[in-house]
C-alpha cells in the first residue's frame, strides 16, 4: 500500500486550555474546535478559538478559475451525445472531447507560466510554478489515458501515439535545436551532440538527419560514415495506420532494418565516430547504451517508449505492463523509491483504471481531474463494473464531490448546479441541501437562485428563497418587494400581514406606494382574504381616479357586503363614500344606499373600542353624523330619480 505523506498544518492558539481538538468537513473548509475533554501534556500560549482550515486554494485562484469554467462547458456537451449513436462514431467524439479538455489545461498552463515569469512577488511565482507542475502532471496522465482507454490504439499505432505523448512531454528538445542550429557554427555547439540523439530517442529520424547534416559537411574524409549512418535513419520503417502496409508487413521490413543496423555494428562501421557508434546502438535498441543517456530521457516513460520503438514498435496493449514494469525497475535503479506520478502512469500501462483514478484522487489537491476523467471514462463504458458499498457508483461520488466544492465559490456554484443534475442517484438531494447554503447577497443573486429552483420544481426551496427575500424586503420597509416575493412564496399568512402593512401605509400616508404591482395583481390576489382586499381596494381608488363613479360605487359596497374587507376597515371604507354620496349626479341606487346604512348601523351596534381617547371618539361620532346626513339626502335623491324614471 503506498503511504501518503501530509504536511503539518500548525494552528495558532490551539490547545490552550489543554482539551482535544475536534474538526468538521466542509465542502471547502476544515473547521478546527477546541472540545470540553481534557489533554495531556504543557500548556501553550494563545486562546481558545474555532478556525478555518482552508483545504482547496485552487478555487481561488482567477487562472483556475478559468478552468473549471471553460471544463463545465466541455463537460454539458459531453452528456448531450446520445445513447443510441453508433460506436465508431463515438469513439471519435470522445476523443475529439478528451483533447479540448487537454488544450484547456493547456492554455491554463500557458497563462500561469507567464504569471510566474513576470510577478514581482516571490510566494505568488512559487505558487503558480507549483500549480503548473500539477497540472503538467494531470495532462500528461490524461494524455495517457487518452491513448490506451479512450482512443483504445491497436498495435502498430499504439507505439506512434506513445511516441507523439513522449514528445509533447519533452519539449525542451526543440528549444535546445534552435539553439544550436541558429548559432554561428552549429556542429561546434557544445549541445550538437546532445540533440542529434535527442531527435534520434524520441524516433524524430528526419530532423537528426538535418542536424547531422552540418557536421557531415565539415568532415569531408568520413562522410562515407555519415552518408552510412544517414542512410540507416532514412531507411527506418515506421508504421502508416492509414496506409495498404498490413502490420505484419511492416514487421518484416523492420527487422530487416534491425538486422542492417546490427550488421554496421558488428563490422565496427562507425568506430571511428564514438557519437555515431552511440546512435547506432541506439538503432539496435541496446538497453545499456539507453539507459547510458538518462540525462537525455529524463523520465523512466521516454526510457520506455524509445526502448519499445527500438526493439518491439509493433507492442499490443496487454503486454504494456511487463515492458513498464521492468521500464521503470532499470530506469529508476533499485535504490529510488518511484514518486506518486511513476505509481499511476505504472497503473495506466497496467490497465488498471479504478487504481489511477484512486491514487489521484490521494495524490492531487481537488477533485477536478479525477471527476472528468471517469465522467469521460465511464461515458466510454470503461467503467461498468465498479459501484461503491453506499449505492453511487464511482462517476457518480466524484462528480458530486467536484460540485459540492464549487458551491463554496461566490461565483463558481452556478456550474456545480449543472453538474448536480447529471448525477441521477443523489444528484437533486445533493443540490437541495446546497442551494440552501447559497448566500443571498443581492436581490439579483437570489432570483438567479429561485429561477434554478424553479426550473427544478424544488417547491421548497422556491418558499424558503421568497420568504427569506420577502422578510429581508420587510425589514427595510420596502413593500412592494416584500409582497411580489410573498407572493412567489404562495405565502397566505406573510401576504396577510404584508396587506395589513399596505393599508397601514395608505391610512398613515393617504395613498398607496407601488401602484404597478397593486394594479396587476391578478389571480395573485385570492392568495388571502386581505390581499383579495388590499387589490380590490386599490381597484376602487383606480376607478375613482378615472371618473368612473358608478363601477366604483359597487365595487366598495361589495367590499363590505360580501365581508372581503375587515370590519375594522368600514369606517374607512364609508368615509370613501363619502365624496360619491356628495356628487351632483346620483351614484348610489336606493338599495345601495340602504344597503350602506345597514353597514354603518350595524358598525355603531357593534363593540366600541376602548382604547379611543375622547379626541377620536368625537371625530369618529362626527363622521358618523356626516355619513347619516350624506346617506339621507343621496336616499332623497335616488327615490325622486328612480320615481321619475318609473313614470
Amino acid at each position: 500500500k503506498q503511504e501518503v505523506t501530509v504536511s503539518p498544518r500548525l494552528i495558532p492558539g490551539a490547545g490552550f486550555y489543554q482539551k482535544h481538538l475536534g474538526f468538521e468537513w466542509g465542502p471547502g473548509d476544515l473547521i478546527v474546535y477546541e472540545t470540553n475533554y481534557k489533554l495531556q501534556g504543557p500548556r501553550s500560549a494563545g486562546s481558545p478559538s474555532v478556525h478555518i482550515v482552508r483545504r482547496d486554494e485552487d478555487i481561488c485562484s482567477p487562472i483556475l478559475r478559468k478552468l473549471f469554467s471553460e471544463s463545465h462547458l466541455i463537460f454539458v456537451g459531453l452528456q448531450k451525445i446520445k445513447e443510441d449513436v453508433p460506436s465508431k462514431n463515438k469513439k471519435s467524439q470522445f476523443v475529439s472531447i478528451s483533447k479540448n479538455y487537454r488544450s484547456v489545461i493547456r492554455a491554463c498552463m500557458e497563462e500561469l507560466q507567464q504569471n510566474a515569469v513576470s510577478t514581482q512577488s516571490g510566494s505568488l511565482a512559487s505558487q503558480y510554478g507549483d500549480q503548473v507542475s500539477i497540472l503538467l502532471a494531470i495532462e500528461l496522465i490524461w494524455n495517457l489515458c487518452e491513448v490506451l482507454f479512450i482512443d483504445a490504439a491497436p498495435a502498430g499505432s499504439l507505439l506512434l501515439q506513445l511516441l507523439d505523448w513522449v514528445r509533447l512531454h519533452k519539449s525542451d528538445v526543440d528549444a535546445k535545436a534552435r539553439e544550436v542550429l541558429q548559432s554561428d557554427s552549429p556542429a561546434q555547439h557544445q549541445s550538437y551532440w546532445d540533440v542529434v540523439i535527442s531527435l534520434v530517442l524520441q524516433g524524430r529520424t528526419d530532423e537528426a538527419r538535418q542536424v547531422l547534416s552540418k557536421q557531415a559537411s565539415l568532415r569531408a574524409e568520413s562522410s562515407s560514415v555519415f552518408k552510412r549512418m544517414d542512410g540507416l535513419l532514412q531507411t527506418m520503417p515506421i508504421f502508416n495506420p492509414t496506409g495498404t502496409q498490413t502490420l505484419t508487413e511492416f514487421e518484416v521490413k523492420w527487422r530487416h532494418w534491425h538486422e542492417e543496423c546490427d550488421r554496421c555494428l558488428q563490422d565496427n562501421t562507425f568506430a571511428s565516430n564514438r557519437h555515431l557508434e552511440t546512435i547506432c546502438k541506439i538503432l539496435v535498441g541496446d538497453e545499456d547504451t539507453l539507459l547510458e543517456q538518462k540525462e537525455l530521457l529524463s523520465t523512466w516513460y521516454h526510457f520506455l517508449v524509445t526502448r519499445l520503438l527500438f526493439t518491439h514498435p509493433t507492442i499490443k496493449p496487454p503486454d504494456l505492463h511487463y515492458y513498464a514494469q521492468s521500464s521503470m525497475n532499470m530506469f529508476l535503479g533499485p535504490r529510488a523509491s518511484p514518486e506518486p506520478l511513476d505509481i499511476i502512469l505504472l497503473s495506466a500501462f497496467e490497465f488498471d483504471l479504478h487504481q489511477v483514478i484512486k491514487d489521484c484522487s490521494i495524490a492531487l489537491n481537488n477533485w477536478w481531474f479525477v471527476a472528468h476523467l471517469t465522467d469521460l471514462l465511464d461515458h466510454c463504458k470503461l467503467l461498468q463494473s465498479h459501484n461503491l458499498h453506499f449505492g453511487s457508483n464511482l462517476r457518480e461520488f466524484l462528480v458530486l464531490e467536484y460540485a459540492s466544492g464549487l458551491f463554496t465559490h461566490h461565483s463558481l456554484w452556478q456550474l456545480a448546479v449543472d453538474y448536480f443534475d447529471h448525477c441521477p442517484e443523489f444528484g437533486r438531494v445533493y443540490l437541495e441541501l446546497q442551494i440552501e447554503r447559497v448566500p443571498l447577497d443581492t436581490e439579483r443573486k437570489a432570483i438567479k437562485v429561485l429561477r434554478i429552483c424553479e426550473d427544478r420544481q424544488m417547491s421548497e426551496q422556491v418558499r424558503s428563497i421568497c420568504k427569506i427575500m420577502a422578510k429581508r424586503a420587510l425589514r427595510n420597509n420596502r413593500l412592494g418587494s416584500a409582497l411580489s416575493w410573498t407572493i412567489r412564496a404562495k405565502d397566505a399568512a406573510f401576504a396577510t400581514l404584508i396587506s395589513e402593512r399596505f393599508l397601514q401605509d395608505y391610512s398613515n400616508k393617504g395613498s398607496f406606494t407601488d401602484l404597478d404591482l397593486l394594479d396587476n395583481l391578478g389571480p395573485a390576489m385570492l392568495l388571502s382574504d386581505s390581499l383579495t382586499f388590499l387589490g380590490k381596494y386599490r381597484e376602487f381608488h383606480r376607478l375613482y381616479g378615472e371618473k368612473r363613479f358608478s363601477e366604483a360605487a359597487r365595487l366598495l359596497l361589495s367590499l363590505m357586503t360580501a365581508k372581503i374587507a375587515p370590519r375594522s376597515l368600514w369606517m374607512t371604507l364609508l368615509t370613501d363614500a363619502l365624496p360619491l354620496l356628495e356628487q351632483k349626479e346620483v351614484i348610489f341606487s336606493v338599495d345601495q344606499t340602504y344597503e350602506l346604512m345597514s353597514c354603518l348601523e350595524e358598525l355603531n351596534s357593534g363593540t366600541k373600542h376602548s382604547n379611543l381617547t375622547d379626541q377620536d371618539e368625537d371625530i369618529e361620532s362626527t363622521k358618523t353624523e356626516l355619513l347619516r346626513l350624506a346617506l339621507a339626502r343621496n336616499l332623497t335623491m335616488a327615490i325622486v330619480k328612480e320615481g321619475t324614471i318609473e313614470t
